[in-house]
């Protein structure tokens, strides 16, 4: 392999489980694998997780659901995204739980007839203002779905719109009372919400006592902070205690050194010209691969425990950097983008204040088609 994802089951595994140690007891642990796991892998996340005792696993696309199925991953399937209508029997077949937030979703199911009763969740609108129906909608819903014969009210379901990026959060807790509203409104008319749930990594983790009757963990599960604003806010908490272990390390290849004199520029737009003799290594990797293009002349990479900075534009499968002061660089030699290597590492969130984003895109957005490999510790 030239370019390949080191996966460690290990840290996925005990990052799960100390996420749930401070949950209330009987709340349900449903960890987000969409997205191909946030970068780790669909297969190999959902597997990992299924073992250290997820309750559910959160997906946001049907492909995904067949791709767990043939896996032989056969947890119950909360699929956050929406289903086309033409899609919902196979989603049903698979055995997916649903978001709905369509009037007409529900007409689809009930029109399909199931054997087995859709089990649907009704994603009412506190603030976000992404998915989801406003309270009298959702109410409406949910009544339709409890006088279905095709369907059964699973849960009811909201997401926080400004949790994460602040230590400031009169916004989220506010969110949080228009949905407690909601559902006390439904229980008033008889209406049983089923799994009520809210709270992602961020408010898991700042607010358990909250965290009602299933919480969506996601970014945290694979050892990444929601953000710098929520580990501030969780030390001033009290949550010193809690430790999350970085599960991936993304790595390529050398695949040519050379020599190129003072002088000389390299790559695309002539945007570097080196100024003394530089000892140059070609990695196969790029912005296709997920490798941003923002990097150019900014990042550097990890070989032998050294740092090598990269030189000139990220191109679309290729990237130079400066091995110099890295004598043991050589052909074949493994080089690390993202990860830990001897004493020096490169986190998801340095490589993102590089690229101008967050940790998330940064390993979301690592290509598909390049190979996860489990690995133990």
């Amino acid at each position: 392999m030239l370019t390949w994802v080191d996966v460690d089951v290990s840290a996925l595994q005990d990052n799960l489980r100390a996420l749930s140690a401070g949950l209330p007891d009987g709340a349900l642990v449903a960890p987000a694998v969409k997205g191909n796991a946030y970068g780790h892998g669909l297969v190999v996340a959902a597997r990992a997780f299924a073992a250290a005792g997820a309750d559910k696993l959160c997906i946001n696309a049907l492909y995904e659901a067949r791709t767990l199925r043939d896996a032989g991953v056969q947890l119950p399937l909360y699929l956050v995204g929406h289903v086309a209508t033409e899609d919902l029997a196979q989603a049903l077949e698979l055995g997916c739980e649903l978001v709905v937030f369509n009037g007409e979703t529900l007409d689809a199911i009930e029109a399909l007839a199931p054997d087995v009763p859709a089990q649907l969740h009704v994603k009412v609108e506190t603030g976000n203002n992404r998915q989801g129906l406003g309270p009298d909608a959702a109410r409406l819903l949910a009544e339709r779905i409890v006088g279905s014969p095709r369907a059964v009210l699973a849960g009811v379901a909201s997401h926080y719109a400004n949790v994460e990026d602040t230590t400031d959060h009169g916004y989220a807790k506010d969110q949080l009372r228009r949905f407690l509203a909601f559902c006390d409104d439904l229980g008033q008319r008889g209406i049983d919400a089923g799994l009520r749930h809210m709270s992602n990594s961020a408010a898991s983790i700042l607010w358990p006592e909250h965290c009602l009757d299933m919480v969506r963990i996601g970014i945290s599960a694979y050892g990444m902070w929601p953000s710098r604003e929520t580990l501030v806010a969780a030390l001033l908490g009290g949550r010193k205690d809690l430790e999350l272990r970085p599960a991936l390390t993304w790595k390529c290849r050398v695949v040519q050194v050379k020599e190129v004199p003072a002088g000389e520029f390299i790559g695309y737009g002539c945007s570097y010209r080196t100024t003394h003799r530089t000892r140059l290594a070609i990695l196969p990797v790029g912005y296709y691969d997920g490798y941003d293009r923002g990097l150019s002349n900014v990042a550097h990479v990890l070989i032998d425990g050294h740092r090598a900075p990269v030189r000139g534009r990220v191109c679309m499968n290729i990237t130079m950097v400066d091995v110099t002061d890295v004598p043991s660089a050589r052909l074949d030699s493994h080089v690390t983008l993202l990860g830990a290597d001897g004493d020096e590492a490169i986190t998801a969130e340095q490589f993102a204040s590089w690229a101008g984003s967050i940790n998330y895109e940064i390993v979301a957005r690592i290509n598909d088609r390049i190979p996860r490999v489990a690995r133990q510790g």
